[in-house]
């Protein structure tokens, strides 16, 4: 069985980087009823369902409907037998309806945790965070050094927002799990966005952008 990423009390976390593209799938396990939440369904997921299957799994939680994040999802859905859950937005990418459409403030309960869901629209129309305890799962919306890409100016412009007004209201201590490569400290991506927002930039930036290099 492989070391969890995090564990409390509380809770636990497993993070399994899986698929061509270097995808983060997450497992979050209520310790006190072993039941979880499992966050993206990337391509290859053997180790993902490994370690899904030592828990009961209730939701299978989709960040966004991205092409990388849903190439395990068939695989994935017919292995487990829970309760799936993405974005309004997002969810026409999906062979079958949602069970649940997440939305601002939509709480999933799995065991004794509530995790609240965070509309954060910019990457894709319906992309949505996780929070629960002082994590957060930020799927393609932010990484550490700068938001995920945008397609254009005003998505650029609204994922900006999204990070500032919905995500930089959480505590600086808070540990942020990104849809690809390292977590990182919301406090320290707090200042580098300072550095960003103190500088003029092209009203036609978007695409990869870095808080300090952009």
């Amino acid at each position: 069985m492989m070391k969890p990423h995090y564990t409390d009390k509380r809770l636990t976390i497993h993070k399994i980087t899986c698929g061509p593209y270097g995808n983060n799938a997450y497992i979050v396990v209520c310790n006190k009823t072993n039941e979880s939440l499992l966050i993206d369904t990337p391509a290859e997921p053997a180790v993902l369902l490994a370690v899904a299957s030592t828990t009961q799994v209730q939701y299978i939680a989709i960040t966004h409907n991205h092409m990388d994040h849903l190439l395990g999802f068939e695989e994935i859905t017919k292995a487990i037998p829970a309760k799936v859950a993405i974005g309004e937005a997002d969810a026409s990418q999906l062979p079958a309806s949602p069970d649940l459409s997440l939305s601002d403030g939509k709480d999933i309960q799995i065991g004794d945790l509530l995790i609240k869901s965070i509309h954060t629209p910019g990457h894709t129309d319906g992309s949505t965070c996780l929070y629960i305890d002082g994590h957060l799962f930020t799927g393609d919306t932010l990484f550490p050094g700068g938001p995920g890409k945008t397609k254009s100016p005003d998505h650029l412009k609204e994922i900006i927002e999204s990070i500032s007004q919905k995500l930089f209201v959480f505590d600086d201590e808070v540990c942020f799990y990104p849809g690809h490569g390292d977590d990182g400290i919301l406090g320290e991506s707090k200042k580098e966005y300072e550095v960003y927002s103190s500088k003029n930039h092209p009203d036609d930036l978007f695409g990869d952008v870095e808080w300090l290099k952009s």
